[in-house]
């Protein structure tokens, strides 16, 4: 019987602390307000030239993050058949942890005369943050019981929403305190913002040593490939797709998480950017309302992880994903300018955001059959979870475009997702019902 290792486990939801200072500072507060304020035109516009062509400056953010889930998507099938056939996942975690924190770190050059280096540290930093994660949650089932997993992975996920929200506030510091951090040359709020981006890198790369010391190496694969590397990860995506056939719990809940990821991730994207140019919320009233979700989001992850051990995963997806449903039709109302409005969105959102994410997670570990290449498995589940997101965000951008730059009719269009996702899953409920 296979064993939790206490020690493994807790370096494991180290890397879960040190990286999500990205998913605060850079996705979700900070790096979004800043990008709609220095792209703002003169004439309030918000038109912008890229490569050529002209773009809303909130579509073309969607558009970026679009592609480089699309490159994550294409990438991972390649690099963690390598893994698992070499048994070197931990050095391709190191890699793109360092490419993602060193990215986050350039993005202290970027101001209103750089947005093509702006727009390219977005996506390497994207790039970076979500390639590693794929290596990362192929841990999990080794180095967790299958009774274990739903509290490990909640472990996880609360030390992420910790850690970054301690940097967050350290962030606060420099953007509401600029004259205590002179040395460091923070003297506005411009400059404190991109020093803020300089220390998610700096706190990535330096908490992510821990984990990279201590997690096991892995172990190279019984077989020899018998093709390219670049064919071999897709042929092993394709073993999975048709071992799936066999398996139909979960082939019906990776069909759900597919749809309801798709509005997940896209409204956790989308949301500074949507308050800040659509609701017209003020920057210090958005950053505060995003640390709110990811303070609540600390508390949904556990209770979620402990309500599934009562009634079971599915039925509490089932109860999260009804509950996001709500809250794209609640978003769409929001008045423009209602700051308390906004503040009771986001405490709602942040209960259901963590739950859901880490349910999701160990539900996909459980049903797997046992494995040795849990890479190829899990990275089977990141183009799932990347392909959708890429997805969200294009359909997100190109709505906002259509409707002239609003993005309310796009954040009611999400709902649409989440319904499909929550039909897939009493589907699932009924598949898990009869193999019991």
């Amino acid at each position: 019987m296979q064993e939790t290792s206490r020690r493994h486990t807790r370096a494991w939801a180290v890397y879960d602390w040190a990286n999500s200072a990205y998913n605060l500072v850079i996705t979700s507060t900070m790096f979004p307000a800043y990008y709609e304020e220095v792209t703002r035109s003169p004439d309030g516009s918000g038109i912008v030239t890229f490569l050529g062509m002209r773009f809303v400056n909130t579509a073309l953010y969607n558009y970026a993050l679009a592609f480089a889930f699309l490159v994550v998507a294409i990438s991972s099938p390649i690099l963690s058949s390598i893994a698992d056939l070499k048994g070197n996942k931990k050095q391709f975690l190191r890699f793109f942890c360092t490419l993602g924190a060193v990215a986050c770190s350039g993005m202290y050059y970027f101001d209103a005369s750089s947005l093509g280096w702006g727009i390219t540290c977005l996506v390497t930093a994207c790039i970076g943050f979500w390639s590693s994660f794929v290596f990362y949650n192929s841990y999990l089932p080794e180095i967790a019981a299958e009774a274990d997993r739903d509290r490990v992975s909640a472990q996880g996920f609360t030390m992420g929403y910790i850690g970054s929200v301690i940097l967050q506030l350290i962030c606060f510091a420099f953007l509401f305190r600029p004259e205590w951090f002179g040395w460091l040359g923070v003297k506005d709020a411009g400059t404190a913002l991109r020093t803020s981006f300089a220390m998610v890198g700096l706190w990535w790369y330096g908490f992510a040593q821990i984990p990279l010391r201590r997690l096991p190496e892995g172990s190279p694969g019984t077989r020899l490939p018998s093709r390219s590397w670049l064919s071999s990860g897709f042929h092993e995506l394709g073993k999975v797709w048709q071992e799936l056939r066999h398996h139909k719990v979960l082939r019906r809940f990776l069909a759900a998480f597919f749809f309801y990821n798709m509005g997940v991730q896209t409204v956790m994207l989308a949301a500074t950017l949507y308050g800040k140019s659509e609701l017209a919320i003020p920057v210090d009233n958005l950053i505060i309302a995003i640390l709110l979700i990811q303070i609540v989001a600390i508390f949904g992850a556990q209770f979620l992880s402990w309500l599934s051990v009562r009634i079971g995963n599915i039925i509490v997806l089932m109860l999260a994903v009804a509950f996001w449903i709500g809250l794209c039709v609640a978003g769409y109302q929001v008045p423009k300018g209602d700051v308390q409005a906004f503040y009771l969105l986001a405490a709602m959102v942040g209960f259901v955001m963590g739950g859901i994410q880490s349910v999701s997670r160990s539900t996909y570990a459980k049903f797997m059959p046992v494995t040795r290449d849990t890479t190829s498995w899990f990275s089977f589940y990141d183009v799932t979870e990347k392909v959708a997101i890429v997805i969200g965000m294009f359909s997100f951008g190109a709505i906002t475009e259509w409707m002239g730059g609003s993005q309310r009719q796009s954040v009611l269009a999400l709902a649409i997702f989440f319904i499909i996702g929550l039909l897939l899953l009493v589907r699932t409920w009924q598949a898990v019902r009869k193999n019991a």
